[in-house]
């Protein structure tokens, strides 16, 4: 998917920003919205009911298929075993979960905070991510400062937060944000400054 989607898998905020997603797609609370890591990337999205079951939608990781299913909803198309080979759960083996790590990857804690925060917050923490993903692509500021970047912007926006804005003021602050994010300096201690 691309050199993007390739350093928020890296720094685990694709998860937090999928949180985000499901909080607005489904109306769930972000108290019931539970990240897991799932190395084999074969299990795309589990829902637990409210009888405790779980229902869960397993496919190879490749954004082929939901762009077919796209292009075809609501019907599925069918693809032979030559186009599209068989998800097999014996020859794939285990599949295994684990909690993430809140303090290697601070990244969630930052979606979960801008998306209670609600309004502007959470497209400041999207602009700011895409800012400093490509900043870091760059080779402009390190790895670890993603995260530092991302935290400092959406600290900056706390008093400007608009909680139901319009659409003018979405794209006013998702431009601010990215401008604010591209005007920090940040040394190797992750100290910030303005430029």
């Amino acid at each position: 998917m691309g050199k993007k989607i390739t350093v928020d898998s890296a720094t685990l905020f694709n998860k937090g920003l999928e949180v985000i997603e499901a909080h607005y797609l489904y109306g769930a609370e972000y108290d019931d919205i539970e990240i897991l890591i799932h190395p084999q990337s074969i299990i795309h999205s589990m829902v637990e009911t409210q009888d405790s079951s779980v229902l869960a939608q397993l496919g190879w990781p490749d954004m082929r298929l939901p762009i077919l299913y796209t292009m075809s909803w609501p019907e599925r198309i069918y693809c032979s075993e030559i186009t599209w080979p068989r998800l097999d759960l014996c020859k794939l083996g285990s599949l295994t979960f684990k909690a993430p790590d809140n303090v290697k990857y601070p990244s969630m804690n930052l979606a979960y905070a801008a998306g209670r925060a609600g309004g502007t917050m959470t497209g400041v923490l999207s602009a700011a991510n895409e800012k400093a993903v490509e900043m870091f692509i760059d080779e402009k500021i390190s790895y670890l400062e993603i995260f530092k970047a991302v935290e400092l912007t959406c600290d900056a926006h706390r008093s400007e937060l608009v909680e139901h804005p319009s659409l003018e003021e979405i794209i006013h602050f998702d431009l601010w944000a990215r401008d604010y994010t591209a005007g920090l300096k940040l040394s190797s201690g992750l100290s910030p400054a303005l430029v």
